[in-house]
């Protein structure tokens, strides 16, 4: 009998790169001649994975959240992997936008990617672990398949494929 190789399914973010994305935009706010006086505030709280945008309008803080994805993007971050909140007012007229950066994958979406691989009717097993599923199979290409399969699939949030043995 062959033997089985695997892979990984998770969502991981790494905190440094959204760090470096988040210094860069810091600097930029300084530095743009239309944002420079507006009275913005960006922070990044890196524990709880949340970025919290304070700005004097909802253009002011979408005209940030564009600096900020396009330094993600730049860095290689997915921009599924941040999930805005609506905009909320806070004193003085100004308005308020949290988003939080997505790491690990929940048992909601754990559940309908497993149910999804099972719909597939491919010659694979799956294996739910925590915050991520191992798909084993005996053939190396029914996996690349598996792969292909996921990658053009929206489950709400980026997807790596890690550990592939």
């Amino acid at each position: 009998m062959a033997k089985e190789s695997s892979f990984d399914v998770v969502s991981q973010v790494d905190m440094q790169e959204v760090d470096n994305a988040y210094q860069q935009s810091v600097k930029e706010l300084k530095q743009r001649y239309d944002l420079k006086d507006a009275d913005v505030d960006l922070e990044l709280d890196k524990q709880k994975h949340e970025i919290t945008i304070v700005a004097p309008s909802d253009f002011v803080c979408g005209q940030v959240i564009d600096i900020l994805n396009s330094k993600l993007v730049k860095r290689g971050i997915d921009l599924a992997a941040i999930r805005w909140t609506d905009p909320q007012s806070v004193s003085g007229g100004r308005v308020k936008r949290e988003g939080s950066v997505i790491s690990g994958i929940d048992k909601d979406t754990l559940t309908k990617i497993n149910k999804y691989l099972k719909g597939l009717k491919l010659k694979i097993k799956t294996q739910v672990e925590g915050d991520k599923i191992r798909v084993s199979s005996a053939s190396r290409d029914t996996l690349q398949d598996t792969i292909a399969h996921l990658k053009a699939e929206d489950f709400g949030q980026p997807l790596q494929f890690v550990n592939y043995r």
